[in-house]
């Protein structure tokens, strides 16, 4: 999903629309500035994420939108390609590759989506699912990856296969609801981390 404008336009025309979609910033605008600014106003609702508030929010005209997406549909698929993938896969793939005992690795990744914020989006994701068959789609297979990869790091741990899938889906459904339910401060927030990662690794 690259620059989807009309064959029409010519490379001097598309320059000049380039040169002028930013308003106060000389520098041009990527499609990743988009969904991460349409992420953050999902937060208030994915009826809220559209284009006119996006450009406001981000200082430009709607002209640089079209440079990026078609339309607001298109937009809305990649910013759910985006969750999965900056929100999910990401860290699973640094955890994957993390040096150190199993144990360890799976505190590294709890501390990093909870002090990274990386289930922030999760609950709004979530609420559009229950209405949009993409986004259900979406949202269910981020949690099969989610849960998979947590009962992953358990067996990993030397936990049996039932103890791996049970104590990794109750630190997905943690990390998931706590971050978007729960307000807290970062110095609780870690402290509490410490604590569940000893309760979630006991031996049984």
């Amino acid at each position: 999903m690259f620059c989807l404008l009309p064959d029409f336009y010519t490379s001097s025309f598309r320059r000049s629309i380039e040169n002028s979609m930013v308003l106060g910033n000389p520098q041009r605008l990527g499609r990743d500035d988009w969904l991460k600014a349409a992420l953050r106003l999902c937060e208030t609702g994915i009826d809220n994420v559209k284009v006119a508030p996006l450009a406001e929010q981000l200082g430009v005209t709607t002209g640089s939108f079209y440079w990026h997406f078609k339309n607001r549909r298109e937009l809305l698929e990649a910013l759910l390609e985006y969750w999965e993938h900056e929100m999910t896969d990401v860290a699973i793939e640094a955890a994957r590759h993390f040096e150190g005992s199993p144990s360890d690795r799976i505190l590294d990744l709890m501390e990093g989506v909870m002090t990274g914020k990386l289930a922030r989006y999760d609950l709004p994701i979530w609420q559009w699912a229950q209405y949009d068959t993409r986004a259900s789609r979406v949202f269910n297979r981020v949690l099969k990856k989610r849960f998979s990869f947590a009962a992953w790091m358990f067996s990993q741990a030397g936990f049996s296969k039932e103890q791996a899938e049970v104590r990794g889906r109750m630190m997905v459904i943690y990390m998931m609801g706590e971050s978007t339910l729960i307000p807290e401060s970062l110095a609780r927030r870690k402290e509490l981390i410490k604590l569940k990662h000893s309760i979630l690794t006991a031996p049984v």
